[in-house]
């Protein structure tokens, strides 16, 4: 990702934050990446959102003949058990796209107040920080995950995104750390210093509107990183108790056996969706770093 990205002391807006944000919204017009990554982002979320909404059954419903391939009656044809996948789909999208925004929100929100804490107070507030950030760092977090989620007695999407997000933030916090060092030894940081405000009142007027391009492209990553931890953890079934989702459907369909039978539309369609959701969203993120960043923009 760019470096810290805006004009220090300009974050009030005037003149000069909307030339800049003219110039920033010529160039994303612009960015290929930015465009098919955000598009091929936004149709999954229609989907996901939209879909459900015409699917008159719940989608672990034993609805049709078992085994069917694609059809004009059931679009991505039917399980072993008869279950519409198309509805499988569809639901499975909004539970991704919830545990991606739930669980990168989590992390986010962290991470963030912790980066932000420990680069601008400094001293033993930042040592202490980074202390926790450390040990937080090196625990093996897909073990912890997976000892956490076993043992509880009820499994939901927000529950694992919490997991999730506690385990996800601590790179977050070191990079946002680094750039709040750096911003808060300039002169409009002091000035805010000197005229008497409170800290965090600091940090949100004057620090992070002079990073936002790169708090973006954070939680871009952060929501990208929860989807994949999410379905991992749903593959290795400990997913949700009730509900769906397309790593469940990906853990049932191994378990039943699909690909030795040629269900292929039974695991294709969730597996097909993790992987272009989740690589959209980092063609998403190089075309937003490649707008941000004057270096790296194409005229």
């Amino acid at each position: 990702m760019s470096d810290v990205a805006g004009t220090p002391g300009t974050a009030a807006g005037g003149p000069a934050a909307e030339r800049r944000f003219s110039e920033t919204l010529h160039f994303a017009r612009r960015n290929p990446k930015l465009l098919i990554g955000l598009g091929v982002v936004l149709a999954f979320l229609v989907t996901g959102l939209v879909g459900p909404v015409f699917v008159d059954h719940d989608p672990n419903e034993y609805v049709g003949p078992q085994s069917q391939p694609p059809s004009g009656e059931y679009w991505l044809g039917t399980t072993t058990f008869g279950q519409d996948v198309w509805a499988q789909f569809v639901h499975g999208l909004r539970s991704t796209f919830l545990i991606g925004a739930f669980g990168g929100g989590v992390a986010f929100a962290v991470g963030t107040a912790v980066g932000f804490l420990a680069g601008y107070k400094g001293g033993w507030v930042d040592e202490v920080l980074n202390m926790i950030t450390n040990v937080v760092l090196v625990l093996p977090t897909l073990v912890v995950l997976i000892v956490a989620v076993a043992y509880l007695d009820a499994r939901g999407v927000l529950v694992q995104g919490v997991f999730i997000g506690l385990t996800s933030w601590p790179w977050a916090a070191r990079a946002v750390r680094s750039q709040t060092l750096s911003l808060a030894t300039r002169d409009f940081v002091d000035l805010a210093r000197l005229s008497g405000r409170r800290t965090w009142r600091i940090i949100t007027a004057e620090v992070a509107p002079n990073m936002s391009s790169y708090l973006v492209m954070t939680f871009i990553l952060l929501f990208g990183g929860a989807i994949l931890i999410a379905a991992g953890l749903d593959f290795i079934g400990l997913g949700p108790t009730n509900g769906v989702s397309l790593g469940l459907m990906l853990e049932n369909a191994v378990a039943w056996s699909a690909l030795q039978l040629g269900l292929w539309w039974w695991f294709v369609p969730p597996g097909l969706g993790i992987t272009v959701i989740v690589g959209s969203l980092y063609i998403l993120n190089v075309g937003l770093d490649e707008v941000f960043n004057p270096k790296l923009r194409e005229l």
